[in-house]
């Protein structure tokens, strides 16, 4: 065979292929047909996520963006503007912390669930907060920075000796320093507040009786319910409504006017390093207001210390969401975390009492701050309710609605719970504004007017003067104990220039509210009484419900009977408050440390001990009976101060 022949070498080439007009990109357009094809060719369920991924990211980006340079900006102020310059703007809310076991806490105690309180309230709403970390670092920054200057101020006028206690002879205060705002002028002191620091106060055998009765709760609240909002003497623990220390917030000016500096220290410590509001709680519009918000205005007035009007302002802004309603009528209840409100779970309706009974407060907290909208806030909710039609001579129903900012529940008139201290602020803010404002009188004149109409009777065979109830014009006999705050502000208006027969049904009522505790086997007050029309030798003018037969150390009747004496000089309503404190002593001291209210008035062998004191005890009930017994009518005086419904005492305006 013959060999194969040779093949022709290989040759390799490239052929190229150049179109007029067109220049060889290294096939970037092939690349972008290919993407837009492979686009093309997903569907719009896909296209639509790829782009919100997209979007996403360009959000987190320029949200870190943002972050970063707010801590630059921060960082940069506070070095041009020093450490002691305070922000013009309201306070920032401060970050959550975590909770520190407080060492004083009775051993064996372990954090108790907030139960639902017996007055009013739905459970707390267990909702997040949402918190941003760059935000938290920088409000974390300004608490610590705001506390550090109330300790350092705190420090100073302890050793300037310019903060004082009644007796310890220092020298005067020159007023608070307060921070640069836009308020008309920094508030200070009244000369009486100065003269309670530094003037010697002699305390008479009563008034030390009742410091002794303060400094027992005291010591049980200190020793088993440090820092939680109430104590249970019984059991040596505590309970929690709002976890806000509301025991210690109420009895802050209590102590400060009965002259226990020790206590004040301590708690004021308290107030500084743990009390946050940055926490996931609702609380009570109403209820929070009169003790948190007017407790610590009571103690900035008293003190003149910045700290606690700091912490009054920030608590304020957090209440402030209550207020968004479509009416204008605020919500119940308020989450001071997440900034929610609401209405009870079960009704839209708000109480008539709680969202009429909070203007003290919000006004003088914008009067001091320069911020006009807590006053806005609150009379708008007055001009409204003045204007409502469902009123009987000047009464006002139980309830309101938060949508429709109308009276429910029509044809239902009482001055006990839900409606009481509608017409107490009614007279006390037309005080406050320093007797300016006529439609507040005019209003509470027409209530008292229809109270004489309507609701007042005389019992059997006693002849004791007593408000009753009305529903739908049916007339009941009952009369809650709350009703007996009625004969110290009757007497407060009369007292201002109101016809002088207000005064003459304010010791009418006075005598009627003492025979309420008189005729109780125990001398204490049940909770609720109904009295006998009817003359039957067999009866007493007071009759009690089983159910109704609890006293909850209420402060009402000691309220009026220190107005009562202040102004009218009879010492009959001295015996008679100290006949009470006797009682309280006797029945509802519990000798580990506190008071416990107790469930029958009726049984002296058996009270049956509730296991609960009300921070309204050391708020209120002890407060009143102090000045109950106190001889010197410029201790407080009713021409400088008005107290708001949890005795709080706030300034008047202009003093008369």
């Amino acid at each position: 065979m013959y060999p194969p022949p040779p093949l022709p070498p290989r040759r390799d080439f490239i052929s190229v292929t150049l179109s007029p007009g067109r220049s060889y990109d290294g096939g970037q357009g092939l690349r972008r047909r290919s993407f837009w094809r492979k686009w093309k060719q997903l569907s719009r369920l896909q296209r639509n996520v790829v782009l919100f991924l997209l979007a996403c990211l360009m959000l987190c980006g320029l949200l870190s963006y943002i972050s970063v340079a707010d801590e630059w900006k921060a960082v940069g102020s506070r070095s041009a503007e020093g450490p002691k310059m305070r922000p013009a703007n309201p306070p920032v809310l401060p970050a959550p912390r975590r909770a520190a076991e407080n060492p004083e806490t009775f051993a064996g105690a372990s954090p108790q669930k907030p139960p639902r309180h017996f007055r009013r309230g739905p459970p707390n709403l267990q909702i997040r907060a949402p918190d941003g970390d760059a935000k938290d670092r920088r409000q974390d920054e300004a608490q610590r920075r705001a506390e550090a200057a109330g300790e350092a101020r705190w420090e100073d006028d302890a050793q300037g000796s310019r903060v004082s206690w009644r007796g310890t002879g220092t020298e005067p205060e020159q007023g608070p320093q307060l921070p640069p705002r836009k308020a008309e002028a920094a508030p200070r002191p009244s000369p009486q507040a100065l003269r309670m620091r530094n003037s010697p106060a002699l305390q008479n055998e009563r008034q030390k009786a009742v410091v002794a009765a303060f400094r027992h709760a005291w010591a049980g609240y200190r020793k088993f319910a440090w820092g939680h909002d109430e104590l249970k003497p019984v059991s040596k623990s505590f309970s929690e409504w709002f976890g806000l220390g509301l025991t210690l917030i109420d009895a802050l000016d209590t102590m400060w006017i009965l002259g226990l500096k020790k206590e004040f220290e301590e708690a004021r410590k308290w107030v500084s390093q743990k009390l946050l509001f940055q926490k996931n709680v609702d609380v009570n519009l109403f209820e929070s207001t009169i003790r948190i918000l007017g407790g610590l205005l009571s103690a900035f007035h008293l003190s003149g210390d910045v700290l606690f009007l700091e912490k009054a302002e920030d608590f304020g802004n957090r209440l402030m969401p209550a207020f968004q309603t479509p009416s204008k009528i605020p919500y119940s209840d308020v989450n001071i975390g997440t900034g929610v409100a609401h209405p009870p779970r079960w009704t839209s309706d708000s109480t008539v009492a709680e969202v009429t009974s909070i203007q003290l407060e919000f006004r003088e907290l914008s009067r001091l701050t320069g911020v006009k909208k807590f006053q806005e806030a609150v009379e708008e909710v007055t001009r409204r309710v003045h204007s409502l039609r469902g009123k009987k001579d000047g009464l006002v129903p139980m309830f309101i609605n938060t949508n429709s900012g109308l009276f429910t529940h029509l044809g239902v008139f009482t001055l006990g719970a839900r409606a009481d201290s509608y017409y107490e602020y009614l007279l006390k803010q037309w005080i406050q504004g320093g007797k300016k404002e006529t439609q507040l009188l005019e209003d509470y004149l027409e209530a008292v007017e229809g109270i004489r109409k309507h609701l007042l009777r005389r019992s059997e065979p006693g002849q004791l003067t007593f408000v009753g109830e009305l529903a739908h014009g049916r007339f009941s006999a009952k009369m809650d104990h709350l009703v007996c705050f009625l004969p110290g502000t009757l007497a407060l208006g009369a007292h201002h220039g109101l016809p002088a027969d207000h005064m003459e049904l304010a010791q009418a009522l006075m005598d009627t509210c003492y025979q309420m505790n008189r005729q109780m086997e125990t001398g204490l007050s049940p909770e609720i009484v109904h009295f006998n029309l009817h003359p039957q030798r067999s009866h007493k003018d007071v009759q009690v419900k089983a159910a109704d037969r609890h006293n909850l150390l209420r402060p009402e009747t000691v309220e009026s009977l220190f107005y009562l004496y202040r102004l009218t000089g009879q010492r009959k309503y001295q015996d008679w408050g100290w006949e009470i404190l006797r009682s309280f002593n006797a029945y509802a001291r519990v000798p580990s440390g506190g008071y416990s209210s107790i469930s029958n008035v009726q049984d002296p062998r058996n009270p049956q001990p509730r296991d609960k004191m009300e921070s309204f005890f050391l708020g209120e009930t002890l407060k009143y009976l102090y000045l109950l017994f106190s001889d010197d009518p410029d201790l407080l005086s009713l021409d400088t101060y008005v107290f708001n419904t949890e005795a709080h005492p706030l300034p008047i305006w202009a003093p008369s």
